[in-house]
C-alpha cells in the first residue's frame, strides 16, 4: 500500500465514523493515481418569492419548475495523488461546470452560482513516516473529520475546500488519532473569507473501532477571534470560540443504536453556550431498513452549524433539509422516521421531520418545520442516478405557512 494515500485511507475511515455519512470525496484505490467523475444535476422547485411586510403577503411567487426557480450543471472533476518518493507525495484536483446554455433553468447548481466556470479545488502536499501522515494546502474534509467544517459533493464537484493542515496517525490499534488547522476557506474558486480574524481553526480528533461492532469518534475545536458562528446583532466584537463533537455508533443483534453530543462556548459578553444531543436507532429486515432519530438544541447563543461558511447546516444527525434553520439554540427539538426498500436495481428510500421552537426567549419567528422526502436511486452500467422529491412546511409567527417543494434529478460516473 503506498504511504502517500495513507491520510486519504484514515479520512476514508473518519467519513463513516458518524454512520451513514456518504464519502464526500472519490476515494482513490491503493493501486491508482487518478480519479475523476462526470455527470450532471437538475433541480426544479417552486418559490413562495419575497415577503411583502407592508401588504402582509408574498410577491413574484412562481410556480413549480419556472425556469427562474430552475437549477442545472453538469460537471466534470479530474483528480490525481502521486509518491514521489522519500515519504513526499502530491494531490490534486480539477474540477469544472456548465449548462451549455441550455434554456432550462437560470441557476447553477453549483453553489456559486457560476453557471460556467472550473477551479482548482484540490492542492496538496504529502508527508508520511510510519504510521503517520501529513496533508497540506487546499483538501476537502470528511463530515466526520470536522463537523464544524467540512466538504460535501452533493452537486457533483467540491463546494467547500480549505487551506489548512492536516496529521493522521494510526499507530494505536484500531484507533486514529488526527490534528489539523483550518485558514482559508474556498467556494467553487471564489476565495470567500479566513475562519477567523486571528490564527484559524485548532482541531483535534480520535476515531476508535477497538469495540465490536462500534465506533466511537470525538473532536474538539478551537478558533481563535471567531466571527462566524455567532450572531452578533448586538455588535459585539470578535471572540475566541470553542466546541466539543462526540459520536457513538453501534449494532448490537442488527440492531443499530447512535448517540451524538456538541457543546460550542466562547467569550462573548452575555452569550449562554450551546449544546445539542441526538439519537437514533434503527434495523433491517430483509430487503427492507427503518431508522428513528431525535435531537434537541438548547436556547443557547452560538450557532452548530458550519462555522466560517455561514451555511444553515449542521453535522446533526436530525439536519433533514439544507435550510433546517440550525442558527442559534432557539430551544429546537426535532424528530424524522426514514426507510428503505431494496430493488434489483436500486433502492427507494422516504422519510419525514419535524422540528418544534421554543420562543420563550423570544429568539427567531419560527413555530414548526415540516419535511418530507422520496427518492429512487439506482446503478446501471457503473452510474449512479438518483431522482427525489422534497416537500418543507414551515409555520411563521405573523404570517401564513411557507410551503416549498423541489424534485432532484442527478446521474454521476466514476472512474
Amino acid at each position: 500500500m503506498k504511504k502517500s494515500l495513507l491520510l486519504s485511507i484514515a479520512a476514508s475511515t473518519l467519513i463513516f465514523a458518524g454512520g451513514d455519512i456518504a464519502p464526500v470525496e472519490p476515494a482513490a484505490p491503493a493501486s491508482a493515481d487518478f480519479w475523476g467523475e462526470i455527470g450532471f444535476s437538475y433541480q426544479f422547485q417552486d418559490d413562495e418569492g419575497v415577503w411583502d411586510s407592508k401588504n402582509s403577503n408574498y410577491k413574484d411567487d412562481r410556480s413549480m419548475g419556472d425556469k427562474e426557480n430552475n437549477a442545472f450543471s453538469t460537471t466534470v472533476v479530474l483528480g490525481v495523488e502521486r509518491e514521489l518518493g522519500y515519504g513526499f507525495g502530491f494531490g490534486a484536483e480539477l474540477a469544472g461546470w456548465t449548462d451549455f446554455g441550455l434554456d432550462i433553468a437560470d441557476k447553477s447548481r453549483v453553489e456559486s452560482g457560476d453557471r460556467s466556470s472550473a477551479e482548482i479545488s484540490q492542492a496538496y502536499l504529502t508527508y508520511s513516516f510510519g504510521n503517520t501522515a501529513v496533508k497540506a494546502g487546499r483538501q476537502a474534509l470528511p463530515k466526520a473529520l470536522s463537523p464544524w467544517a467540512w466538504s460535501d459533493r452533493s452537486t457533483g464537484v467540491i463546494d467547500w475546500s480549505y487551506d489548512g493542515i492536516v496529521l493522521a496517525n494510526t499507530d494505536l490499534a484500531e484507533t486514529t488519532l488526527l490534528a489539523a488547522w483550518i485558514d482559508q476557506i474556498y467556494h467553487n474558486s471564489d476565495e470567500q473569507h479566513h475562519v477567523s480574524d486571528g490564527a484559524g481553526l485548532f482541531m483535534l480528533g480520535l476515531v476508535n473501532k477497538s469495540l465490536s461492532d462500534t465506533t466511537i469518534s470525538m473532536a474538539a475545536y478551537y478558533v481563535d477571534d471567531s466571527k462566524h458562528d455567532i450572531n452578533r446583532a448586538a455588535g459585539a466584537s470578535t471572540k475566541d470560540t470553542w466546541s466539543l463533537w462526540a459520536n457513538f455508533v453501534t449494532d448490537l443483534d442488527s440492531v443499530k443504536f447512535g448517540l451524538q453530543g456538541a457543546y460550542v462556548d466562547g467569550d462573548y459578553a452575555n452569550a449562554d453556550a450551546t449544546y445539542a444531543i441526538a439519537g437514533k436507532v434503527g434495523s433491517g429486515w430483509g430487503d427492507f431498513d427503518a431508522e428513528l432519530l431525535a435531537s434537541y438544541i438548547n436556547n443557547g447563543d452560538y450557532s452548530l452549524r458550519m462555522a466560517g461558511t455561514g451555511l444553515e447546516d449542521s453535522a446533526l444527525w436530525t439536519n433533514y433539509e439544507e435550510d433546517a434553520d440550525i442558527f442559534k439554540g432557539q430551544g429546537q427539538a426535532a424528530i424524522m422516521a426514514r426507510a428503505g426498500y431494496k430493488l434489483p436495481f436500486g433502492k427507494i428510500y422516504g422519510g419525514i421531520e419535524y422540528t418544534d421552537y421554543d420562543h420563550s426567549n423570544n429568539v427567531g419567528d419560527r413555530e414548526n418545520t415540516f419535511g418530507a422526502r422520496a427518492g429512487y436511486k439506482f446503478n446501471i452500467a457503473g452510474v449512479d442516478a438518483k431522482v427525489e422529491y422534497r416537500y418543507r412546511d414551515r409555520e411563521i409567527r405573523d404570517r401564513r405557512d411557507e410551503t416549498r417543494q423541489r424534485v432532484r434529478v442527478e446521474a454521476f460516473y466514476k472512474f
